[in-house]
């Protein structure tokens, strides 16, 4: 069974930072693109980050570009967001996404297989 999970979630005042992970099973995580994607209450699902099978390549929303920082594991099939100086604004559902259909990767209809999300709140 295709199963992905996010954990790192939580809730830190402006400025603080988060790492979030994401772990994928009954897949082949080191031959998929992979992506970060949030959404707040009221607002569509937006792309936050993505990055290429090897990690050689990545790109980021101009919202998080130079304060947020994906990587991966393709050993432990582990993918990562790396986030500092947090702002209100970053609060949201944040998902962990693979699969990938064709499309771009910062735009959510791109993955096929999503995880359930965990929370960041961020105060002012």
């Amino acid at each position: 069974q295709r199963q992905v999970m996010e954990f790192g979630g939580g809730s830190v005042q402006a400025g603080g930072s988060l790492r979030l992970s994401c772990t994928v099973s009954g897949f082949r995580f080191d031959r998929s693109w992979m992506g970060w994607f949030r959404q707040s209450p009221g607002k569509e699902r937006e792309g936050v980050s993505c990055i290429s099978r090897s990690g050689g390549e990545s790109y980021y929303s101009d919202s998080v570009k130079g304060r947020f920082t994906i990587s991966r594991d393709n050993v432990g099939s582990t993918l990562y967001l790396q986030m500092t100086n947090l702002q209100p604004e970053d609060t949201a559902t944040y998902y962990c996404a693979t699969d990938p259909r064709g499309g771009k990767c910062l735009e959510p209809h791109t993955f096929n297989l999503w995880g359930q999300g965990t929370q960041v709140t961020v105060s002012s």
